[in-house]
């Protein structure tokens, strides 16, 4: 009996703000069709503003669970620039949390809104928020043969004008140690190019990153390289894990979120296709060398951190905390009449459909 209450109340952990983050997804979505309708004869950059608003707020809803309900310490190793920039951001990927450490960058820059994704094609699929990913900017790409070149700087020139915070991750899928075959491949892939072979990460793929970079070069002022580690992710003969899931980090499993940040200037970077894959690589063993270290270092002054200074980065609740009231409030009323209920569910069912079709028909 005990047991069986220790276990529900640790699933609640992660019911309780998955509900809600998902339970608000069909009123932001009203909201957003409604201006979206509203917008059709207002010049793109009028669109794109309150669209960027609207999905700060939504965003900034997901954040109140990620930082302040998990109580997660989030530390940060060099300097974000104060002001707002239009950037490509490329990380390491070990797990689906690391969508919401790129929020978490760009809310303390407040560019929240700006953030838009290349996401594997696979997730166009996810109820509603497939659809509207691709609205806000966001772009779906297929690996190796089937990448689609046209249509990822089709998508790009569209943005043209917009604020970018555009979110990559190079490996194209997660590290995953316990997945000996995809750690294999990749290693595989350095060796028959040419390249060093990558430890604590995959292989870079350089297809999204360089069009992404190429394409809006004269938009662009950054590249933000970023390194992410999760802490706790270390077994008791000092091996590494897998990183948390996110229903493992909502659970508050990961006690802090170590982010190493590098600024590099657009101008930098190399064009050429051959060049910009060496240098892409070589970013890489940087972040290679960086989480060798956080994880096997002799030093108990090095283990589970990062050179230089980490600064403790806690989010000020009223960064979150009114977004989470607004969503809220729209929602809780709309769910207590039969006709708002009605209105809810079909928001699911048909939002789900015609939101299927639309990525398909206009990818």
């Amino acid at each position: 009996m005990l047991l069986s209450l220790v276990v529900h109340t640790y699933s609640l952990r992660y019911w309780f703000p998955a509900t809600i983050m998902l339970g608000t997804a069909p009123v932001y979505l009203l909201v957003w069709g409604v201006w979206r309708l509203l917008s059709t004869a207002l010049p793109a950059r009028v669109y794109h503003t309150l669209d960027d608003r609207l999905y700060c707020i939504y965003q900034s809803m997901v954040l109140f669970f990620f930082e302040h309900y998990t109580g997660v310490e989030v530390v940060i190793y060099g300097d974000i620039p104060k002001n707002k920039e239009n950037v490509v951001y490329l990380s390491n990927h070990q797990s689906t949390v690391d969508w919401i450490i790129a929020d978490m960058l760009a809310i303390r820059q407040s560019a929240l809104g700006h953030v838009r994704y290349v996401l594997k094609d696979g997730l166009k699929w996810l109820p509603l928020y497939g659809w509207y990913f691709s609205q806000h900017g966001g772009m779906y790409v297929k690996r190796s043969a089937k990448f689609n070149e046209t249509a990822m700087k089709k998508k790009l020139l569209a943005q043209t004008g917009a604020p970018m915070y555009l979110v990559i991750f190079p490996e194209g899928t997660r590290y995953n140690p316990e997945l000996k075959n995809v750690m294999a491949d990749s290693r595989a892939f350095a060796a028959k190019e040419g390249l060093a072979v990558l430890k604590h990460t995959l292989t870079p793929r350089m297809k999204a990153s360089h069009i992404a970079i190429e394409t809006m070069k004269g938009h662009l002022d950054a590249v933000y390289d970023i390194t992410v580690a999760y802490e706790g992710t270390l077994d008791t003969s000092g091996q590494r894990r897998n990183a948390p899931s996110m229903p493992e980090f909502l659970c508050k499993e990961c006690p802090r979120v170590h982010i190493h940040f590098d600024r590099v200037d657009i101008k930098e970077i190399p064009p050429e296709p051959a060049v910009f894959r060496k240098w892409l690589h070589g970013r890489f063993e940087i972040k290679d060398r960086l989480l060798t270290d956080f994880y096997e270092s002799e030093d108990a002054d090095k283990i589970c951190r990062f050179p230089g200074e980490g600064k403790r980065s806690p989010l000020n609740l009223s960064k979150t905390l009114p977004s989470m009231m607004i969503l809220g409030g729209l929602t809780l009323p709309l769910l207590l009449t039969e006709n708002g209920r009605r209105l809810y569910l079909n928001t699911w069912v048909y939002g789900t459909l015609l939101g299927w079709l639309w990525v398909n028909v206009f990818p």
